[in-house]
């Protein structure tokens, strides 16, 4: 129980405050930036079962596979793409999260 709050938490929550506090004036379009970041999750439907409780995402799922978040890494580096690439990471930092309270 206390594993899902903090894991939807830092999927839900902490990414509103983040807009909040660091966009202000724009915080509505970096929050839903933020959300959209969940449908990388959409590769769990390619894993047998689709959802297990007890399966780290990091290196299993495609979208969550070292390559990938080294894409998201890139997105940082330039300014069209950075906030979509913060979000990205966000998001499997908070699935690692999920991972080491496994």
């Amino acid at each position: 129980m206390v594993r899902t709050l903090i894991h939807y938490g830092c999927h839900l929550i902490v990414p509103l405050i983040i807009a909040l506090i660091f966009f202000p004036k724009k915080w509505k379009e970096i929050y839903l930036i933020f959300l959209s970041t969940m449908l990388i999750d959409l590769d769990h439907l390619f894993a047998d079962p689709v959802f297990d409780p007890n399966r780290c995402s990091i290196a299993f799922h495609p979208l969550h596979t070292y390559y990938a978040i080294a894409s998201y890494g890139i997105l940082v580096f330039f300014r069209k793409t950075r906030i979509l690439g913060l979000a990205l990471l966000w998001h499997i930092i908070t699935d690692q999260l999920d991972c080491w309270l496994m």
